[in-house]
């Protein structure tokens, strides 16, 4: 398991790419073709895209207390969802798993092992993108028939994933390669216990309801992107292109797992999708090259807004909570036992949760 440090590091690799990414897309562009694109921009759009986000962030909220529950977590909401919030800050770490610094600092809080709730961040990454399949196919796979092949390719791996998930034999050659497997051996026995973990969550009945609010909460990045494409545009974009293309770019972004935060593939297939639907009402207007270079320029405006009040915001929102917690704890590392921290060192914690029954470890 990666130290809290290692993570930290990842993650300022991630902002760094980030840096380089959109600067590339700036330098790519040109100032002034991205500055005359948001010439008219609402000012009101940024912020309302933003508050989207947020709402995103609060109902997949619901999500994480239900898997606290069923891996029987206690902890006061409060807590829950500053912790919850702080996992934000390693979303430019690659495939979000940075995002098991949760576990950490709910062992900090609540002395919870890590391997016992580390397998949330797989749930969650699992009913997010189930989600995002449902709103690929809601937003214009019947319109966009090109794309069918991909919808069925991730569909059929979400599946072989669920299923290799709930195996215990899978879950048993895991543990054998693991406990053969120099200087990680001695992870072996928490192997099935995050294995476990992971059955629980992904039970059938499970899944259905965290995807559907998945579903939702993720179509408010959409609309915030939506949003965001309209305000720079002034030909009208169709409110379900903007879900299609969003989705299908996120997901596009979440199976390229080894990119910190899907950063450039996300980007890419975003702007080319968003750049085409630009350019269409552009071409009888200015002519088809006139019409190619404004849409590429509106599109990479678009983009890099949209990717700032969703992507960026979080990791934002997550460092801000995360500097909430260290006030809280002190500095944030972990003993090598994992037991919480008595009410001596942090005074803080008696009385703001309840006790743990996995707080033995």
């Amino acid at each position: 398991m990666s130290q809290p440090g290692s993570i930290a590091r990842r993650a300022l690799v991630g902002v760094v790419f980030g840096i380089a990414v959109y600067s590339g897309m700036v330098f790519w562009r040109g100032w002034e073709p991205l500055v005359d694109a948001l010439r008219d921009f609402p000012l009101w759009v940024l912020p309302a895209a933003c508050a989207l986000s947020f709402g995103n962030y609060a109902l997949r909220f619901i999500k994480w207390q239900r898997y606290l529950q069923l891996l029987d977590v206690r902890i006061s909401t409060g807590l829950s969802w500053q912790i919850y919030l702080a996992g934000f800050s390693m979303g430019v770490t690659p495939g979000k798993m940075g995002e098991v610094l949760k576990s950490w600092l709910l062992r900090k809080a609540v002395g919870t092992p890590v391997h016992h709730t580390a397998p949330i961040v797989v749930a969650e990454r699992f009913t997010d993108l189930t989600g995002y399949l449902l709103l690929i196919a809601v937003g214009g796979i019947v319109s966009q028939p090109d794309y069918i092949p991909v919808f069925g390719a991730t569909a059929v791996l979400c599946l072989v994933g669920m299923g290799l998930a709930g195996s215990r034999s899978f879950a048993r050659l895991s543990q054998k390669l693991v406990a053969r497997t120099p200087y990680f051996w001695r992870l072996a026995p928490k192997v099935e216990g995050s294995f476990r973990s992971v059955r629980m969550l992904l039970r059938p009945r499970e899944v259905v309801f965290p995807t559907l609010l998945s579903m939702v909460s993720w179509g408010l990045e959409c609309a915030g992107f939506w949003l965001i494409v309209n305000g720079i545009s002034a030909h009208p974009v169709p409110f379900l292109f903007c879900v299609f293309a969003y989705a299908l770019s996120a997901v596009a972004g979440a199976l390229a797992i080894i990119v910190p935060g899907g950063l450039g593939v996300t980007e890419g297939l975003l702007g080319t999708l968003t750049r085409r639907e630009l350019e269409r009402p552009l071409v009888a207007q200015l002519g088809a090259t006139a019409a190619m270079e404004t849409a590429r320029s509106q599109a990479t405006a678009a983009v890099i807004l949209g990717r700032l009040a969703t992507l960026w915001f979080g990791v934002l929102v997550g460092f801000v909570a995360l500097g909430s917690l260290k006030r809280r704890f002190g500095r944030i590392d972990f003993d090598d036992q994992g037991t919480a921290p008595t009410a001596a060192a942090n005074p803080t914690v008696q009385g703001d949760h309840e006790a743990s029954p996995t707080d033995a470890g």
